[in-house]
């Protein structure tokens, strides 16, 4: 795909995920009316998530209509272009009443990931990147932190309830013995990005799905970061282990967390 029409699909997605994000924050200043379920222990949603997704769904596949979506909610399929869509990322920060989450849209073509957007609508921030144009926040250009230390490192840190608990503990001592600093948001995704914007060095998690941390891992690279092989084997459809990290420190906390990292093209 040209740089052209990539770039013109990042445009398409930002615009998207804007109009996305100012539903999920009328859905939430409307706070009578956010009512949630539990999908599973610690598993939120709400009826907004159902509804955004259904924007998001809807304007992609009217821009792109050759396309396919695969949503958190809806499921969907995959394709040689298929995008990738969580409709609030950080539902439990949204049904409690918590102004930490996002919207977050991935493009993955061919199977590689090449599109990334995030908006936080709260802070009205937009997070964009894709393949050889950089990452952005709200337009300005961003890097990952220049750290090299991990005792002078601060890590986001996310357990997936269905994950074994003794496992993500034994992890926990190893990244704290390091003397790094942890941090948990409720926001894969708005994690990936911290990343991204050199706020935090690094995050890591047992497992994540893909639209939790697709379009964060684009903007990683793109913003001279480290991140693992995430769509390895069926991780588009299925899930895998999620890290990224700045590179004075991503090597070391791979070794720790016994994740590899892509090799550097």
């Amino acid at each position: 795909m040209s740089d052209i029409l990539l770039e013109q699909r990042l445009w398409i997605a930002c615009a998207i995920a804007r109009e996305a994000g100012s539903l999920q924050k009328r859905r939430f200043l409307d706070r009578d009316k956010v009512a949630f379920q539990l999908k599973g222990p610690q598993d939120y949603l709400t009826a907004t998530d159902g509804e955004v997704e259904k924007l998001v769904r809807g304007r992609l596949l009217n821009a792109f209509p050759g396309d396919t979506v695969l949503g958190e909610e809806d499921g969907g399929q995959v394709s040689d272009r298929t995008w990738v869509v969580d409709p609030i990322d950080g539902t439990s920060n949204f049904a409690r009443g918590i102004p930490q989450f996002c919207v977050a849209i991935a493009f993955v073509h061919h199977g590689k990931a090449a599109i990334g957007v995030i908006y936080q609508p709260m802070s009205d921030e937009l997070f964009a990147a894709a393949s050889g144009m950089g990452a952005t926040l709200n337009g300005e250009p961003i890097q990952v932190s220049k750290a090299t230390r991990l005792d002078q490192s601060l890590i986001e840190v996310g357990r997936a309830s269905r994950q074994p608990q003794a496992g993500y503990l034994a992890m926990l001592d190893k990244v704290m013995s390091t003397g790094m600093a942890i941090r948990g948001g409720g926001s894969g995704a708005l994690a990936v990005a911290n990343v991204a914007s050199g706020r935090v060095e690094a995050c890591y998690e047992t497992h994540m799905y893909a639209w939790d941390c697709l379009a964060g891992l684009v903007m990683v690279e793109e913003a001279g970061g480290r991140v693992n092989d995430f769509l390895r084997g069926n991780g588009l459809v299925k899930g895998n282990p999620i890290l990224a990290a700045a590179p004075g420190i991503a090597e070391a906390l791979a070794a720790i967390v016994d994740e590899p990292l892509k090799p550097i093209s």
